[in-house]
């Protein structure tokens, strides 16, 4: 099954790095981590809390992300 590729997303450790790079480069900074992992069911293992930065690849991303 193939997809289409509307943007690309990292995530930048806020405790470390303040993501200037991101900001400067127009990525869109969409919100943070909760600092769990997907696996950690039991909330017991603590991970740093982490920026989530986005790029949009086409100029409707927007819609697109909507309509899956």
């Amino acid at each position: 099954m193939a997809t289409d590729r509307c943007s690309w997303k990292t995530f930048v450790e806020t405790q470390r790095f303040s993501g200037t790079c991101y900001k400067a480069a127009n990525w869109i900074h969409v919100g943070q981590t909760k600092g769990r992992s997907k696996l950690d069911v039991h909330r017991t293992f603590s991970l740093p809390v982490k920026d989530i930065w986005l790029y949009p690849l086409e100029p409707s991303f927007k819609q697109t992300l909507y309509n899956t």
